[in-house]
């Protein structure tokens, strides 16, 4: 079996017809599925901002200024955000099982290939290859979520889902801060990357694909829950079906990238440079001061979960204006912990709490809304399209900003990221009704007159000769 054969989405198998039967195995498949990308995308964070909180300890030993660091946090925004856009139109047409464990791997073994180097083109090559295979977590998981937990309840889920950012951000400003401090930046990397390597392979062993692979009905089905944008019977669609007519040409995909953008540019900038803007101007202690950060992702577990659990039950499916009120909430947040006094650890630890509380929720909800607007079998594209133009602002929070904030000080940081707050509200604000497309059941007249976009799907998918993989699904 080749590799290309391994990383094909896995082929449906025929239904299980018992009721009691399929009730079993989607409680255990939705549990084990979820527990185990869960614990993927914690290490796949690990190992994204591992250099983070190396950053103050190679500044010493190596003498970079905050450009050089700047320029490579710059580096991994971008190639990271190409390769969500590209591993997300991959991700709609390959096995999450495997792309998303062989990605992790791959992060791992560039995260110490980097802790071993010196020279700043290897660490721009190495970071550079970081982003690109962390492009491979992401779409995945979305694609899993789509297809393992309907809308009605897909808020819920996707939020708890969204806490594992927080979860790895929390641990590793201490990982990484106590072993830059205790053993040299260099560990910092290598702790990570070793662990994201045992992960790899404890997702190949745990996940799985859609529900068809393992004979079970289409989730709108299990859960009658057919407030879906997914017509007919499901099928595969073409790659270029699914990045033109679902991802390129859908209006509501461009308005939330952008505003998407700047969410992420206030994001990024809390969690890159408030550790550094900690240390320089209020004198806290590399420890302290990531313990402070650390909040920021506490603050991003329970804002998640909050954010989702509130947009499907308060506002009943409608993400907007949850969106719209927690992002206004953070010009707030951000404009105090810029004005908070010197020496209050509590203080600036509560207010990057706040903030992280109020900048998760869009930047979870964002992401999903563009999968609930587009199509099931594109969420991958979807989301990896409108994730490659957020990480355009991630990589604006690198270079640029570390550029404009050594040149005119950290007053220009913060008011960057409350103007950048200020733009995200009003992208949001005509979003606040807008919710996936509700359609009823599929039934036979259906069947026999299906949609312009059913027929188009059919004759392409005929023409492509799409071939099922006729390999056997373990259970």
């Amino acid at each position: 079996m080749s590799l290309l054969d391994l990383i094909r989405p896995a082929p449906y198998i025929d239904e299980i017809k018992d009721d009691e039967t399929v009730k079993k195995n989607y409680k255990y498949w939705r549990i084990r599925v979820f527990y185990s990308m869960y614990i993927g995308y914690v290490f796949y964070y690990l190992t994204r901002k591992s250099f983070t909180f190396a950053m103050p300890s190679m500044m010493q030993d190596l003498g970079y200024t905050k450009s050089d660091l700047g320029i490579l946090a710059s580096i991994l925004a971008l190639t990271y955000g190409a390769s969500k856009f590209v591993s997300g139109v991959l991700a709609d047409r390959t096995n999450p099982r495997f792309f998303m464990a062989i990605g992790l791997i791959l992060t791992g073994v560039v995260n110490i290939a980097f802790g071993l180097s010196s020279s700043i083109i290897l660490f721009a090559i190495f970071w550079g290859l970081n982003g690109f295979f962390q492009g491979w977590g992401w779409p995945p998981c979305a694609r899993l979520l789509t297809h393992w937990y309907s809308i009605k309840e897909r808020g819920t889920w996707w939020g708890s889902w969204n806490t594992s950012h927080s979860v790895g951000g929390f641990a590793i400003p201490l990982i990484a801060a106590v072993c830059a401090q205790y053993f040299g930046w260099r560990y910092a990397l290598y702790i990570p990357g070793i662990l994201c390597i045992g992960v790899g392979f404890f997702l190949m062993n745990r996940l799985r694909d859609t529900p068809q692979s393992l004979g079970l009905p289409p989730i709108e089905k299990f859960n009658n829950d057919y407030a879906t944008n997914q017509h007919g019977k499901e099928q595969e669609l073409p790659m270029k079906t699914i990045l033109f007519d679902y991802v390129l040409r859908n209006k509501f995909i461009w308005i939330l990238a952008i505003a998407y953008l700047f969410v992420y540019v206030i994001r990024t900038a809390i969690n890159d440079w408030s550790m550094l803007f900690l240390v320089e101007t209020k004198n806290y202690s590399q420890i302290t001061a990531g313990a402070c950060v650390s909040c920021f992702e506490i603050g991003g577990i329970f804002g998640s979960f909050v954010a989702g659990w509130a947009s499907d039950k308060v506002f009943k499916g409608r993400r907007g204006p949850v969106n719209v009120l927690f992002s206004l909430g953070v010009i707030f947040a951000i404009g105090a912990f810029w004005l908070s006094p010197a020496g209050s650890v509590a203080l600036d630890s509560v207010l990057l709490f706040t903030i992280g509380f109020l900048i998760f929720g869009p930047q979870m909800l964002i992401g999903m809304v563009a999968a609930e607007v587009s199509h099931k079998k594109a969420a991958g594209s979807a989301t990896g399209f409108v994730g490659w133009i957020a990480y355009l602002g991630a990589a604006s929070a690198g270079y640029p900003l570390g550029k404009l904030t050594q040149e005119w000080g950290w007053s220009s940081f913060f008011v960057i990221l409350a103007a950048c707050g200020a733009i995200s509200v009003l992208l949001l604000l005509p979003l606040w009704s807008i919710r996936a497309r509700v359609i009823s059941a599929p039934h036979e007249e259906q069947k026999k007159n299906p949609s312009p976009a059913e027929t188009k799907a059919a004759k392409e998918l005929s023409e492509a000769k799409v071939e099922k993989v006729t390999e056997s699904v373990e259970v």
